[in-house]
C-alpha cells in the first residue's frame, strides 16, 4: 500500500507546534469563540451500523487531539462537536441542522454510510458549510454541490477494482450479485461491478435483492445456488453480509463471496465466523502496511483506544487532517475559502494513501484488497486508480 503521512502527522510525531495565524471569523457563523474553532461530526455511534461510526469517530478524535496538542489550527484549538444519528434514516438531517444552526460549526465531518451522507449534504450545501465524508463511496454524495467533499475513492472505481479482481485474480467466468435495495451504497456498487465484470468478458448469471435489516436470505441464496456461479458479489454492510455467509455455507454454497468496504468491521467475523473464511473485500487501508506513517498511526491509535484501527478509523483521521490542512492554506475558517482550499488539495499525504481532490470533489487514491483468513483481515494487494 503506497502511503506517506501528512505534515500534521509528522509534526505530532516530532512534537513540533504548528504556529498558524490569521483566523478570520466566517460571515454568519461562529468559529467557536476567542480561542476555538467549532467542527461538527455526525456518525452512527449506536444502532445497526454502530461500528462504522464508532471507528470513524475514534480516528477523527485522534486527529483533533494531535492537532490541538501541537498548537491547533490558525492559532486556535479545534472543538469537535459530535452528534449520533443512531444509524437511522432521518436522524442525520436533524443532527446536521443542529450542528449548523445551534452549534455554529464552520465545517462538518461525516458520514460513513452513503444514504446518511446524502441526507445531510443538501443542508450543508444550502448553508455553505463544507462537509467532508470519510467513507461514503456513492457518486451521488459529492454531486449534491460544491461544498461537499470526500477522502475516499468512489464506487465506479471500487466496483471496477472488484470486477477486475474477480475476473483476473480469482479467474471467475461467471458471478451472481446479491444487493441491498434499501442502500444507495449497495445499489451503486452492484451497478458498477456488473458493468466492469461484463466489460471484462464475464457473465452475470443471477441477480438477487434483499432489504437492509433482513435476517433470512435462503430464498435468494437458493436461486443463486441453482445458477451455479463461480463467485457471489455481495456489496452490502457487515450486518447482513455475515448472515449471508452463514446461510450460504449452510446451503452448501462453497464458491467465494466478495464485496466492498461495507464489510469493514470486526463484527463481520463475529457474525459470520468460519463461514467467511477465504472471502475477499475491497477497502481503503490495511494496518499491516509497513510504512512509517501507517505504523505510527496504528501505534498511537492502539495507545489511545487499546485496539487496532480499521479503514473507517483511518478515513475519519484523514477527514479531520485534510480539513485542518485546508483551513491552514485558506488562512481562514470562512466556508467559501475553506471550500476553495479543499478543492485545490493535491498529493496530501494521508494515512489511507496520497489524496488528490478531483474536479468532482472526490479523492483519487488506491484501493486495498483484504482476505479473511483465520478470522483476521489479511492484506492481499493494492490497486492504484
Amino acid at each position: 500500500m503506497k502511503t506517506l503521512h501528512g505534515q500534521f502527522f509528522f509534526a505530532a510525531a516530532m512534537g513540533v507546534s504548528l504556529l498558524l495565524t490569521g483566523c478570520n471569523k466566517p460571515a454568519g457563523s461562529s468559529a467557536g469563540g476567542e480561542d476555538t474553532i467549532k467542527v461538527g461530526e455526525f456518525a452512527s455511534l449506536t444502532g445497526s451500523e454502530a461500528t462504522f461510526g464508532q471507528s470513524s469517530h475514534k480516528g477523527t478524535q485522534l486527529a483533533i487531539d494531535e492537532l490541538n496538542a501541537n498548537g491547533g489550527v490558525l492559532g486556535k484549538k479545534i472543538q469537535l462537536i459530535t452528534e449520533d444519528n443512531q444509524s437511522q434514516a432521518g436522524q442525520s438531517s436533524t443532527a446536521v441542522r443542529k450542528l449548523i444552526s445551534s452549534d455554529n460549526v464552520v465545517a462538518v465531518l461525516g458520514e460513513v454510510a452513503s444514504s446518511r451522507s446524502l441526507e445531510a449534504a443538501p443542508i450543508c450545501q444550502q448553508n455553505k458549510i463544507p462537509m467532508i465524508s470519510p467513507s461514503s463511496t456513492n457518486p451521488k454524495v459529492t454531486e449534491v454541490g460544491d461544498y461537499i467533499f470526500r477522502v475516499c475513492f468512489i464506487d465506479p472505481f471500487q466496483g471496477t477494482v472488484m470486477a477486475n479482481f474477480g475476473r483476473k485474480t480469482l479467474k471467475m467466468n461467471s458471478a451472481a450479485i446479491l444487493s441491498d435495495v434499501k442502500s444507495d451504497y449497495s445499489v451503486g456498487l452492484a451497478k458498477f461491478f456488473k458493468e466492469g465484470f461484463l466489460a471484462n468478458g464475464g457473465t452475470i448469471i443471477a441477480e438477487q435483492k434483499y432489504s437492509g435489516g433482513d435476517k433470512d436470505f435462503n430464498a435468494q441464496l437458493t436461486a443463486i445456488k441453482a445458477a451455479n456461479p463461480d463467485g457471489i458479489f455481495v456489496p452490502g454492510y457487515y450486518t447482513e453480509v455475515g448472515l449471508i455467509a452463514l446461510q450460504a455455507r449452510q446451503l452448501g454454497i462453497t464458491v467465494p463471496l466478495f464485496g466492498g468496504d461495507g464489510w469493514e468491521s470486526a463484527s463481520l467475523v463475529q457474525i459470520g465466523g468460519a463461514a467467511l473464511e477465504g472471502d475477499y473485500y475491497s477497502t481503503h487501508f490495511s494496518p499491516e502496511d509497513t510504512s512509517l506513517a501507517v505504523q505510527f498511526f496504528v501505534k498511537h491509535f492502539k495507545e489511545k483506544y487499546g485496539e487496532t484501527p480499521d479503514a473507517m478509523a483511518a478515513l475519519g483521521y484523514d477527514s479531520a487532517m485534510i480539513l485542518a490542512d485546508a483551513m491552514k492554506r485558506a488562512g481562514a475558517t470562512d466556508g467559501a475559502k475553506v471550500r476553495d482550499a479543499l478543492a485545490a488539495t493535491k498529493g496530501f499525504h494521508a494515512v489511507s494513501g496520497n489524496i488528490t481532490i478531483d474536479a468532482n470533489r472526490n479523492a483519487s487514491k488506491p484501493a486495498v484488497i483484504l482476505q479473511i483468513k483465520d478470522g483476521a483481515f489479511k492484506y492481499v494487494e493494492t490497486i492504484a486508480p
